[in-house]
């Protein structure tokens, strides 16, 4: 059921797409729009950690450079029954974590440099289990893919912005009567409310699986729980500034937390997470 509804709402996606390179092109920019996609998948599908990595200027952990995350690791991927994942640092000083790749044989971990400096050894591994709860449970290619296809609806929006702008096709606004306009003025603001919402339904329901799969791979719910309140704060202190389109990769919110960015939080509450980690028997 939950492939199922993710499979519909990555397909709720690429037709917001379609749409909109119909709003902007008529059938041909429909046929780039839809071409777009597939392109944007098949990168994302072979490229995602790349792409991701490249833009939090992220460097893989040397062996030996971190022997206390790089055994915890290994620990738990043993324990999943998945393959070592590639583990990277990023300079960043705010604290905060990912997971990223195709597949768990293609996995990456990413940790910040404020997370190693913040968490203690059980909080850390609590957040490095939910990181390989994702693998685990093949979440990390469905959550770059739609934030591949929602950050390229955004940019569709922001060319449909600049052709008002410019001017766009005036003549034919003129034959619609103006209803072309105000489709356009439309599509700016709902297009990209959309994409963060559908990416909304994707992101919350898997951090929730993410944080019961990792609790069971660290035989502990406190560790994970702990670290979540720490980062939280810290967050608000210190965010890291993501690309809202990538937002949804972090074990916590990495945004500014000001009102917008509350009323569409692509993570779950975080008292609601505690919650339902307390909830959680572990052997």
């Amino acid at each position: 059921m939950k492939t199922f509804k993710t499979a519909l709402l990555l397909a709720v996606l690429t037709v917001m797409l379609v749409a909109i390179g119909g709003m902007l092109g008529g059938p041909g920019g429909a046929k780039m729009a839809f071409i777009m996609a597939l392109v944007m998948n098949f990168i994302s599908y072979w490229f995602c950690d790349k792409i991701v990595l490249a833009m939090y200027r992220a460097k893989p952990i040397v062996p030996g450079e971190f022997p206390e995350l790089e055994s915890t690791v290994r620990e738990l991927a043993l324990r999943a029954g998945i393959p070592m994942p590639r583990l990277y640092v990023t300079p960043h000083r705010s604290p905060n974590a990912f997971a990223t790749g195709r597949n768990p044989a293609h996995a990456v971990v990413c940790v910040t440099q404020g997370i190693l400096e913040l968490l203690n050894p059980d909080e850390l591994k609590g957040v490095l289990a939910h990181e390989l709860g994702h693998v685990k449970n093949r979440d990390i290619l469905v959550s770059t893919i739609a934030a591949t296809i929602a950050g390229t609806i955004t940019m569709m929006a922001d060319w449909a912005r600049w052709a008002m702008i410019f001017g766009g096709n005036r003549d034919r606004d003129r034959r619609s009567g103006g209803g072309e306009a105000i489709a356009m003025i439309a599509l700016m603001i709902l297009a990209p409310l959309a994409a963060m919402l559908v990416q909304l339904a994707i992101s919350r329901s898997r951090e929730y699986g993410a944080d019961e799969t990792g609790a069971h791979l660290a035989h502990s719910t406190t560790g994970l729980a702990s670290a979540l309140v720490k980062l939280e704060e810290a967050a608000k202190i210190r965010p890291l500034g993501a690309n809202p389109s990538t937002a949804h990769l972090f074990i916590v919110n990495p945004l500014r937390a000001d009102f917008i960015a509350t009323l569409f939080n692509t993570h779950p509450p975080i008292k609601e997470r505690i919650k339902r980690l307390q909830e959680i028997k572990v052997l």
